[in-house]
């Protein structure tokens, strides 16, 4: 079974700039990024990508934007060396449809650790939301809150 760490995209990868962040233009990765997934690299962790992308159900901004961010993160990832398993989204805002991928619903969650064979009790979720949090919850993973745009070397975690 896999390691794995979820991560959140807005405030934990990338800069959160209290809007929607669809363009590469201010598409900025936080400091200590690398250092803390190779830490965890290392310790033999895989990784994965949940995301709400709200704006675009509000069409704010559409597939296409959220794809060309998601495939320089794949590039990211693999020029780093870093085992990215996937990157999940949910298009839905609940503000004008249901659904049950949009986190702190947990579906995404549930797919990725059922697709990839992962070991819910060796695995964790670095959120900057409590829906993030509680996303992980449902599915017994263990989810850290951090704050937005932290760098992830300073966090006490028991993951290493």
């Amino acid at each position: 079974m896999k390691k794995v760490v979820f991560l959140d995209r807005d405030g934990i990868i990338n800069r959160e700039m209290g809007t929607y962040v669809f363009s590469m233009n201010e598409f900025i990765l936080n400091d200590g990024l690398e250092k803390a997934l190779t830490h965890w690299k290392r310790l033999g962790y895989s990784f994965a990508i949940v995301t709400n992308q709200g704006g675009i159900s509000k069409q704010t901004y559409g597939h296409k934007d959220v794809a060309i961010i998601n495939d320089y993160l794949l590039n990211w990832f693999n020029s780093h060396d870093l085992n990215l398993l996937t990157i999940a989204y949910c298009p839905h805002h609940d503000a004008l449809e249901s659904c049950i991928c949009r986190k702190p619903d947990s579906l995404m969650l549930e797919k990725i650790i059922a697709r990839f064979n992962v070991s819910i009790k060796d695995s964790f979720l670095l959120g900057d939301s409590q829906r993030d949090v509680d996303a992980a919850n449902k599915v017994g993973l263990q989810g850290f809150l951090v704050k937005a745009n932290s760098n992830l070397n300073d966090l006490n975690l028991p993951y290493g």
